[in-house]
Parts: C-alpha cells; structure tokens; sequence
C-alpha cells in the first residue's frame, strides 16, 4: 500500500510541478511529436484548414451534445420554394420523356432546354438581385432529388451549374464587376457554365494538374495588358459540349517577376468564354449511357487578362482553396440528392412490385428472401434520407462542412448502390429490360457515376473522411500540430505543455469511461430522450469514446505512418462515419414528431449503422500493428466483446407490413418519387392500389381453389368468372377484380421491340 501511494505522489508531482513535468514529459513529447508530424503537401495543408468543424466535431469529442443536436433548425423548404416544386418541377417532369432521352435522343429536348433556362433551374444558388432564385440548400437538394427519380440526364443538367461551377465561385470571390458581368446572365440562361478540373494525368490528385498559366505581356481588345498564357486539356467535364462559359482550374507561374519575387503562385481559377480566341470546346464523353453532356475542352496558348482570374489577381493562388471550400458545400447538396431519389424510387415501386407480382400462386412480398432485400431498401431509405435534410441543413447555417459532406458523399452513394442493387434483385427480370416503361434501368447505369465523380470514393473513404476529421475535429490536434509549427520554440512549447495536459485528461477520460461503459453496456449512460430510441443515443456515445481513444494512440502509435495506413484509418473514419449517419436518424426523427410508425425504419437504419461500427472496430483491431496496444485497446472498447449485430428479422418483417401498405407512411418515406401516370411508375402504383383495394377479395379466391369451390386449374381470369357464375361474387367485386388484374399484368409485363425497331 505505501508502495502506491508512493507512486501516486511522484506522479502527481511530476505533473502538477510545470518545471519537472516541462522537462520529463512535455519537452520530449514535443520533440516526438514534431518528429513524426505527418508531412504535408501545400494542397493537402489547404485542404486541411478548409471548411468548417460542425457535428463531426461533437462525434470526435467522445461526449456528443445530443440536445445540441436537437436544437439544429429543421430543414424546410420556403412558401416561394414549395411553390417552384408544385409548379415549374411538376411541369418540367411533365415534359420529360427518359426512354426517348437517352436510348434515341441523347440529350434533352430543346423545349426542355429552353425550359430550364427560362424558369430559373439554372440559377437556384444566385441571388434575387442578380435574377436567379435565391433558393436553400434543401430546396437545392430536395429539387434534384425529385428531378432524378424521373431522369437522372435533366437532374445533373440542373445540378452541375448549382453545385461546383462559375456560380458558386462567382458568388463566393467573385469581384463585384465580375458578379455584374456573370450572374445575370447564367441567371436567364443566356450563359450555360461548366467548370474545369480533372485532367487526363490529374483526378483525384487534383494537385498534380499539368494545366499552366504564365504570367505575360499580351493584346486584349486591341490593348496590350498584363496577362495569362494558358495550356490546359480537360476531360470529364459536365455540360463542356454546351457551355457559353468555362471556369478552368490551372497552376499559375510568374518566371520574370512581373507580378513579384514568386515564381510559383499556385492552384488558380479562371472564367473564360468559351467562344474566347483559342478556347476548343472538344470531343464528348458517354458516361454509361447517360445522355447529360459531358466532354472534354483544350486550349493552346490562349491569352487571358489577369482580371479574368476569379477573385481578380489578388486571388492569384488561391484556386485551391476556393475550390475545396465549394466543394465541400456542393458534394453535400449533389451527390446525396441523386442517392436520396435512388431510394425513394426503388422504396415505391419496389414494394408496389413486390404486391403484384406473384409467384408460386403468392405475391412476392410474402417470401422473407424478398422481405430481407425489401426491409433493407426501406431501412437505408430512411438514413438517406435523414443524411440528405441535415447535411443541406448545415449548409443552410451558413458552414462549409467539409468532413460531413464527405461522409455524406461516400456513404449515401454506396447506400445508393445498394438499394438499387436490391431492387433490381427483386424486379428480377423487369429490372433488367430496358424500355419505356423500366423505371430502374437509367439509374442503375448511372450509379457508377455517382461513385466516381467529386472524388472517387475510395479516395473520399480511405484518405479524406478521417484523414481531415482527425485532426480537424480532434479537440486538440491540430492545435498541437499549429504549436509545433510556431518559430519561437519556448513559446511553442508552453502552448504545447498547456495543450498535451488537456490531451491527456481527455483521452484518459475517454478510456476510463469507455470501459465503464462498455461494462454495463452502457446502461448508467445519460440519454436526451426516454422511449425506445434512449439506448441508441447511449450506445453511440460509448462509442464516440471508443473512436477517440483508439484515434488519440493510432496517431501517437504509427504518427506520419498513419497518412499511409489507409486500412487502419479508413475504418476509423467509418466510425465516424456511422456516427453521423445514426445521428441524422435521430435527428429527422426527433424533428418528424417521433411518429410510431417510422420506429421500425429508426431501429433498423441505427442497428445497422452500430452493426458496421462494431465490424469497422474489428478490422482496426484485428490489424493494428502493436499487438500489446491492440489488446488493451480492445477491452478497453468492448471489454465483454462486441454484440453489435444486423437489424432483426421481426424489425425487417415490421418494416415490409409498412411499404406494401398504402397510406401516410409509405407516401411520407416516397414522398420525392414522381409517379408519371402515362409511364411505368404511375402503371406499377396503380396496379398496387388496385390489388390492394381487392385483397380481400383475392385471398377469398385463393381459399375457394383450394377447398375445391373453385377449380384450382383455373388462371386468375377463369377462377374470378367461375366464382360470379356460382355466385361466390358479386358483379361489382368480379369487374374490379378483372380490372386490378388487367393492371397487374401490365405491371409485370416488359417492354418488346419489333424487329430492326432498335
């Protein structure tokens, strides 16, 4: 006993006595840590101190404010906003024929064009002032989603021009003559913009793009000014084979001095006109079928003035920067539209499918095989969904998120895939051929896409997502790493002494109550809520402690090495990742009113999200390289294991009785599904309503065959006349059973083409 409590002093001396804990601890922490700092690029430092720490930082704390959360504003859309969904959406939906857009036409209408142009769909981002739309993030994002679940072709033509493109820079650091000259005109459709980035040899490393401007003496309108030489070559580049106006991302370069002692400026971002001498609008692409524009554009020697530079020349190098920080705001608005309208479509017309199409004399719907693709469709319907209103929300509060909206892009894309996937494992054969009336086949196409555009998702996985998080929304981080970079070294290490002291209370409390946690399956945890959904915000605190702990020694345990362990840091990043996704379940729920009837899709959508922290925490365990630390590590998170498991089969049953039901539920989670009564999906609905409003009816009938009342030989047709001959049914019953039944078959049935007609 004497012994440790010998030990405690000596402890509690060397930290409470500054000179000795100075010496013992600090100082050589410093030194350590400066040795195995990560290093980083000037692009990856730009990166890094772009955007804005949100709830991903409360998720990184190991002790998330949930009533903070709470107190988030509700995502809504405007009186004006509601009224452009009922009015110009509708219409424009009304006018799109998809079939005809991408298997003959591939492109839109020029009615549709014009249409755009005219109402606005252009300029939803652009203020009043200059004649566009002035509309929200989530009226931004709720307007694609709806736009995609009819054509995903006009959803990226409305898109791209409101996502990262001349507008969104413009607006941000544009010059005010340039906002003059600019917004206007892509506010009416007069201009058409697409912006330039990735190039043949630079995709995800966007750093590396060979694209060159040198500073030079050139003649603009018969003037000679002060300028930029350009040499780019650009390829997919959405809506280039149509755009009036190109904003292109170059590296700027000053070789005699003109514009000072800097040779290398840098990222730049310029706005040319495309009808600008030397500008080549070149070659289109053919993404998977899909018939939005796409191409490439080149230019050799084009002279530009330096006040093209957007921003004017005092944003010479900051191209970069400004790129990352829009596109941070657009990759949450985007991306997470278009999966968002991949489950809502699938969500609708797959239960409706699963209703009317029968098999073995029962609808499909009754099989659990289909039930557990089906409740897996709804339950990650319902994050999507959840995910897409609170990350336009953040943007809405005025934040550029860029970790949340990484988390959003990677996550809600791949959700995306995978309930597409399920949809067309249940359409089966429907799925599959392609026609007028084939609802999936467009977006199953152009799901790829999605996973490969505004950062590829394995990069946005394994690099962006927990590489920024780590130090961006660690409490103490990159405060350290900004310490370790000050020139006056006692300075820096006084700050850094105050700073690792805060660390080390921080991740000693993380891990004590981690474990305490982990003990009682968090059971003594506080809660914001009573009800069914109070342990889920348990769990996901005991597991936010678990993320900080294991991230605090992964970064003191393999330091810069960390950067290139993408396994390791990746599956830390889906902790966080699932974190959010929970959270936004939560949220929605919360601000939906906590309707009983979304609890089955909550349970499910968390469950889930806690199944794959638990399996994210396996894989970093079971591949962490000290095997000392690992094994501490491990109890310290799951001291009597980790029981994390996959939503069960009684929610995935509760969750198939809600979709194929008609009613507020199924239309509140399909809310944004456009049912174009004249095309497959408004076909498919009313089969479903009609042999739902006879179900009754039809199970009779199934009885009456196999007790021998009705001959069990007998198709649908044959039996429904049998019963009304032996009156078994009535006339009025017999006529709406034939008439569901007709709709059923043509539900079911597939497009045929004739032949030569293709």
């Amino acid at each position: 006993m004497s012994v440790f409590i010998i030990l405690l002093v000596v402890v509690v001396v060397i930290f409470a006595v500054k000179d000795i804990r100075l010496n013992l601890i600090s100082r050589p922490t410093f030194k350590m840590f400066k040795k195995v700092l990560p290093p980083l690029s000037q692009t990856e430092r730009e990166a890094m101190e772009a955007g804005d720490v949100w709830w991903d930082g409360e998720l990184f704390s190991g002790n998330p404010d949930w009533q903070k959360l709470h107190r988030f504003p509700k995502p809504e859309l405007s009186d004006k906003e509601n009224a452009f969904m009922a009015d110009q959406v509708e219409t424009l939906l009304a006018m799109l024929d998809d079939y005809q857009i991408v298997q003959k036409d591939k492109d839109l209408p020029k009615e549709v064009w014009d249409y755009l142009k005219t109402e606005g769909f252009f300029a939803l981002i652009i203020p009043e002032k200059f004649g566009g739309r002035e509309f929200s993030a989530i009226a931004n994002s709720t307007i694609v989603s709806k736009i995609s679940t009819k054509s995903l072709t006009a959803a990226v033509t409305v898109m791209v021009p409101n996502s990262l493109g001349p507008g969104e820079l413009l607006l941000h650091y544009g010059t005010k003559e340039q906002q003059d000259r600019w917004l206007p005109s892509l506010a009416n459709g007069t201009d058409v913009p697409c912006f330039a980035l990735t190039g043949p040899e630079a995709g995800s490393d966007a750093g590396s793009i060979p694209d060159s401007g040198v500073v030079c003496m050139g003649e603009h309108n018969g003037e000679q000014v002060m300028g930029l030489r350009l040499n780019w070559s650009k390829r997919y580049i959405t809506l280039a084979p149509v755009a009036t106006v190109l904003g292109l991302a170059f590296k700027m370069y000053d070789p005699d001095g003109l514009l000072g002692d800097k040779k290398e400026l840098g990222i730049t971002c310029a706005l040319i006109p495309t009808n600008h001498h030397g500008v080549e609008t070149g070659e289109r692409h053919y993404p998977l079928n899909m018939a939005f524009m796409n191409g490439t554009t080149y230019g050799k020697d084009v002279f530009i003035p330096l006040d093209w530079i957007i921003g004017g020349q005092e944003c010479a190098g900051r191209g970069w920067r400004m790129l990352v920080e829009c596109l941070s705001a657009g990759r949450g608005i985007s991306l997470p539209a278009l999966s968002a309208a991949t489950g809502h479509l699938a969500s609708k017309m797959t239960s409706a499918y699963a209703v009317v199409r029968q098999q073995f004399g029962v609808s499909i719907g009754q099989f659990e095989g289909v039930q557990e693709a089906l409740a897996r469709i709804g339950g990650l319907t319902y994050a999507l969904e959840s995910c897409r209103l609170m990350t336009a929300g953040a943007i809405d509060l005025k934040l550029s998120p860029s970790v949340v909206t990484a988390i959003a892009k990677y996550h809600m894309t791949e959700m995306g895939r995978t309930v597409m996937n399920d949809a067309m494992d249940i359409h089966s054969g429907k799925g599959i051929q392609v026609g007028p009336n084939n609802y999936l086949a467009h977006g199953y196409m152009g799901i790829p896409v999605s996973i490969t555009v505004e950062g590829a998702n394995i990069l946005t996985r394994n690099l962006m997502i927990f590489g920024q998080g780590a130090t961006r929304c660690h409490p103490f981080v990159l405060k350290e790493m900004e310490a370790a970079a000050m020139e006056d070294n006692d300075a820096a290490l006084g700050q850094f002494d105050s700073l690792l002291m805060n660390h080390i209370l921080f991740a000693a409390s993380n891990a004590s109550m981690a474990f305490v946690h982990g003990l009682t399956r968090s059971y003594f945890a506080k809660a914001p809520v009573s009800g069914e959904t109070a342990v889920y915000y348990k769990q996901l605190s005991r597991m936010s402690r678990g993320l900080a702990i294991c991230t605090d020694v992964a970064m003191l345990m393999l330091g810069g090495e960390l950067k290139r362990k993408e396994m390791i840091s990746a599956r830390l990043g889906d902790v966080l990742s699932h974190l959010y996704l929970a959270s936004t379940v939560l949220k929605r729920y919360e601000d939906e009113g906590r309707q009983q009837a979304d609890l089955p899709f909550v349970k499910y959508a968390i469950e889930n999200s806690l199944f794959e922290i638990g399996q994210a925490f396996n894989g970093f365990f079971k591949n962490f390289s000290n095997p000392v630390v690992n094994f501490i590590l491990k109890r310290i998170v799951f001291p009597v294991g980790n029981h994390y498991h996959r939503p069960s089969d009684e929610i995935a049953q509760s969750i198939c009785e809600h979709m194929t039901q008609p009613g507020v539920f199924r239309n509140r989670l399909t809310h944004l599904c456009y049912v174009d009564e004249n095309a497959g999906t408004g076909i498919m609905e009313n089969a479903f309503l009609a042999m739902h409003d006879m179900q009754a009816q039809f199970k009779d009938l199934k009885q009456w065959q196999r007790k021998g009342s009705v001959p069990a030989t007998l198709d649908i047709e044959g039996a429904i006349n049998y019963a009304l001959e032996n009156k078994l049914l009535e006339q009025a019953d017999a006529d709406a059973m034939h008439h569901a039944n007709k709709l059923r078959k043509q539900a079911i049935a597939v497009d045929n083409f004739k032949a030569g007609e293709l």
